[in-house]
């Protein structure tokens, strides 16, 4: 039987490389990422606070939340986990604003 180099990255079950969280990425937040979320949350990453110190497995990132529509409506920095996160391919659809109907009165 011919020796094979044992390195150690040569594991027969490694792991995947889990994807990690870069600015632009557009997320849903739910229980599943971390307990605060009790309604499920869109965001897209502005930065990930790399400097704060955290739990093993857990990080700080700063984001705006997304409204339905898609629009930014607040800036969050939130604390999660990422084997929780779901990531998303596409924003929000927009959706179509209907102007409103403002009465208009006419003097004869």
């Amino acid at each position: 039987m011919p020796d094979t180099p044992k390195t150690p990255d040569a594991r027969p079950n490694a792991e995947v490389a889990e994807r990690t969280i870069q600015s632009g990425d557009l997320l849903r937040l739910t229980r599943d990422a971390s307990p605060q979320f009790v309604r499920a949350v869109t965001v897209r990453v502005i930065r990930v606070l790399a400097d704060r110190h955290t739990y093993h497995g857990w990080l700080w990132i700063e984001c705006y939340e997304l409204a339905p529509h898609g629009d930014a409506v607040a800036r969050r920095e939130l604390y999660l986990m990422p084997e929780g996160v779901r990531w998303l391919t596409a924003p929000p659809a927009p959706v179509r604003r209907r102007r409103s109907v403002v009465p208009r009165w006419v003097t004869v």
